[in-house]
This record gives structure tokens, C-alpha cells and sequence, in this order.
């Protein structure tokens, strides 16, 4: 009897798995247990997966907050007064003899109201030489007939603002001058510039940075008020920030002055899209950081055809995030080899990414932080987030509001949206196929037109 039951019993169990029986499936304390167990790896395999992601945003969180923090603290720091760099009476007589250097390509176009715009500021002593890199226009010619001096270089293998300006730094190296100024071919250089640049340059024995602004071109769309602000933050606010806390700043590409003593330390021959970062750092680990002038006013001109401005923010941004990339390191590491805050605040600087981008990623952390929640994520990340867009969008405020009010109406920052759209394929460009070659932008019709 035991047996035909144990075996009735079996029978119910076997049709109940297939599904052939209504009768109810009996499980033995061993099933019972090995459900508990693959329930308890369930659960914790999901556990564990919530506790890698909750870490990992948080990580990430904290990441971005280092640029996002710096950047509202150099904005924070540009809003308190300040005294003059240079003071308000210039200093003529015994004045450093000064050599200005202008690098251009293919520039006939506008190298003669930039040379118009230098001649009235320098002495007897002083010289203007035009580098004609590579050119096959009049620009040597037109430099020429204006009084500068015009020397041409012929190297299509090695292009780029670097090559051009050691060419020019190893002419020059024979009657050496005391300070050395560098203007772009199409930058306006206002009245004094030069001056309060090569005074606080032989003052302070370190480069210096002018005011480096962006004129808008004769029509713009929203798009160029909005690039206009971003290079204000990036050229003005933050250096100003900068200074007012003691600290170096980043150099611009034109409107530098430099100690002769200082810039025959370093090399400048190479092809880097940023040149000027690169010598930031080459001269700040070799001992001169770069001090920012703000009473010395150096205008460029934002391109017009979208085409333009496109190559142009292509290769700003492109070299600036390989230069960071590369050169953050190296300023942490000579920090604490040489136990320098200076460095250090200099790496910080460098951390922080173009604007537009910072924003883009910001927005994308975010929103991952929103889904995560609803998978029972916890909130420590997404605090964290929101506090630094509240920075982020302080820093921007603040930086409109006393640097670009004037300029840029209240409405036109709606299209900051579009803006920042319209750079998303140039950051993809960087994953994919990064520019490494100069190239050089081109002008709008306007500029000859005016010239």
C-alpha cells in the first residue's frame, strides 16, 4: 500500500510539470529550497547591479562638478572689482624696445588695417614683422609698402601658427628686442594696447594676455550673439576671475607679450591647433605664468558663413580638448614636483571643458540620473547634478549680466539651445575623426569689401 501511494504520488508530480493534470503539484522541502536560493541570487545580482550604477553616477556626478566649480568660481571671482594692471598714465620714455610679430596666411585682405592699427603705437625702435607663411597672395607685398617688415617662409610639410612664429622668433633672435608682441593678421589692436602690454610684460618679467574680444559680424543670427558670449567667458570672464584671485591665466593666440628672456626658453615650432595653450603650459612649468591685462583691448571678428565658423570652432575646440587632455597631466605632475599652486590652479583651469559642451554634458548626466531614479537608484547623484546646474546656470547669468548684457539681448540666450545643437556633430567629429591639421579659416566677403 505505502509503495502504490509513494508511486501515485510521484505520477501527480510528473503530469503536474507537464501540464496534463489539474491536480495540484506537490513540491518537497529540496524544491522549496532551491527556490529560495535562486531567488536570494536574484535578488542580490540586482542589488548589486543598483549599488555599481548608484556608485558610478555618483562618480560621475562629482567628475563634472570639478570643471562646473571652477568655472563658477572664476565667474563668481570676475564680478568683484579690481585695480589696473597697468595704471592710468603710460609709461614712454625708456620704454622696452618691442618687436610685434604678426603670422599670416594668405591675409592681403586685412594685414593692412591690422599694420594701420600698430604703426601709431610703436616707436622708432620698434618693428613690425609680418611672417608670410606659405602665402600666394600680396601679402608680403602689402605688409611691405605699409613700412613693416615682411619675411616669407616656403613649408608646405609643416603648417600651422606655431612653424610661423619660430621662423619669425629666429629672425628677430639676431637683434634681439625686450619684449615680443604677437597680433594676428586680422585683429584690431586699440589705441595704448601695446604699450600697457609691454609695460606690465617688462614690469613683471611674465607673458601677458590682452582683453581678447569677438566683433560680431554686420548681420548676426542669434547663433553668432550666443558664440559671442561663450568666447567672452572663455577670453575675459574667467581670466579676470583669474587674476582677481592671484591666479596665472591661459594664453589667446594674439595679443600676447613676452619678455624676450622668457620666450627664448621655449619652442614654439609645431603643429598644434591651440599653440597658445601649449605655450601656456611650456612657459608656466619653465617658471613664468601668464598674467591678463585687462586695460589692453585686442578685437578679432567672428566669421559670418556658417561654413566658417564651423572650420573655425572645429578647430579651437578640437585642439582644445586634445591639449587638455594631454597637458593636464603634465601641470599636475610638475605641481607637485615643484610645489606650485599656481600649476595646480592652472590644471583646474584646463579641466574645464568648452562651454556648450560642459552644458551638453550636464544635461545628458542628468537625464540619466532622472531614469536611474526610477529604478530605485538613489537620489545622491541627482542632488548633486541639480546643485551644479544651479552653478553652471549662475556662472552664465552672472557672466551675461556684467560682461554681455549690452551686447546680447535677454531673449537671443532662448536660442542657446540651438546653439549648442548646432556644435553636437563638431563633439562627435572628435570621436570619430578629430582634426590634427591647421587649417586656416576663412574670411568673410565683408572684410575686403571694408578693407
Amino acid at each position: 500500500m505505502h509503495h502504490q501511494s509513494s508511486c501515485s504520488v510521484k505520477s501527480d508530480r510528473v503530469k503536474g510539470f507537464e501540464g496534463t493534470t489539474s491536480k495540484a503539484t506537490l513540491l518537497l522541502p529540496s524544491d522549496y529550497y532551491a527556490i529560495s536560493v535562486k531567488v536570494q541570487k536574484t535578488v542580490f545580482n540586482y542589488q548589486s547591479v543598483l549599488v555599481f550604477l548608484d556608485i558610478s553616477f555618483v562618480i560621475v556626478s562629482i567628475l563634472l562638478g570639478v570643471p562646473i566649480t571652477v568655472l563658477f568660481i572664476e565667474c563668481l571671482s570676475a564680478l568683484f572689482p579690481g585695480k589696473s594692471e597697468t595704471g592710468k598714465k603710460e609709461v614712454q620714455i625708456n620704454r622696452q624696445k618691442i618687436a610685434v610679430l604678426v603670422p599670416a596666411h594668405n591675409e592681403s585682405s586685412g594685414i593692412g588695417a591690422t599694420i594701420e592699427t600698430l604703426k601709431p603705437q610703436l616707436t622708432e625702435r620698434d618693428r613690425i614683422i609680418v611672417i608670410a607663411d606659405n602665402c600666394t597672395d600680396e601679402t608680403a607685398t602689402i605688409a611691405r609698402e605699409l613700412g613693416a617688415t615682411a619675411i616669407e617662409r616656403k613649408d608646405t610639410s609643416l603648417r600651422g601658427k606655431g612653424y610661423a612664429l619660430d621662423y619669425g622668433l629666429k629672425f628677430i633672435a639676431q637683434k634681439p628686442p625686450e619684449v615680443v608682441v604677437i597680433v594676428d593678421a586680422d585683429c584690431i589692436v586699440e589705441e595704448g594696447a601695446i604699450a600697457k602690454l609691454a609695460q606690465l610684460a617688462g614690469k613683471s618679467g611674465k607673458p601677458v594676455q590682452a582683453n581678447y574680444l569677438m566683433e560680431k559680424p554686420p548681420q548676426p543670427k542669434p547663433k553668432d550673439l550666443v558664440s559671442a558670449l561663450a568666447v567672452t567667458v572663455k577670453n575675459v570672464v574667467r581670466p579676470s576671475g583669474l587674476t582677481k584671485l592671484g591666479l596665472p591665466c591661459v594664453l589667446g593666440g594674439t595679443g600676447m607679450a613676452f619678455p624676450w628672456s622668457a620666450i627664448g626658453e621655449v619652442s614654439l615650432a609645431s603643429g598644434n591647433l591651440v599653440e597658445d595653450m601649449q605655450l601656456t603650459v611650456d612657459l608656466a612649468i619653465a617658471g613664468h605664468p601668464t598674467l591678463f591685462c585687462h586695460d589692453a583691448k585686442v578685437t578679432g571678428r567672428l566669421p559670418q558663413q556658417q561654413e566658417a565658423a564651423k572650420q573655425q570652432r572645429t578647430r579651437w575646440e578640437h585642439g582644445h580638448l586634445k591639449t587638455s587632455f594631454t597637458q593636464v597631466p603634465r601641470l599636475l605632475k610638475a605641481s607637485f614636483a615643484q610645489r606650485r599652486f599656481d600649476l595646480l590652479a592652472l590644471a583646474l583651469d584646463f579641466c574645464v571643458l568648452p562651454l556648450s559642451l560642459l552644458v551638453m554634458i550636464w544635461i545628458a548626466a542628468t537625464a540619466m540620473a532622472f531614469v536611474a531614479g526610477w529604478w530605485g537608484i538613489t537620489s545622491i547623484a541627482l542632488v548633486l547634478l541639480l546643485m551644479e546646474g544651479f552653478l553652471l546656470l549662475s556662472s552664465i547669468v552672472a557672466s551675461w549680466v556684467k560682461f554681455g548684457r549690452a551686447d546680447l539681448p535677454l531673449l537671443t540666450l532662448l536660442s542657446v539651445p540651438f546653439y549648442i545643437l548646432w556644435k553636437i556633430p563638431l563633439y562627435l567629429g572628435f570621436l570619430i575623426k578629430p582634426q590634427t591639421q591647421w587649417i586656416r579659416t576663412q574670411r568673410d566677403i565683408t572684410e575686403t569689401q571694408d578693407s
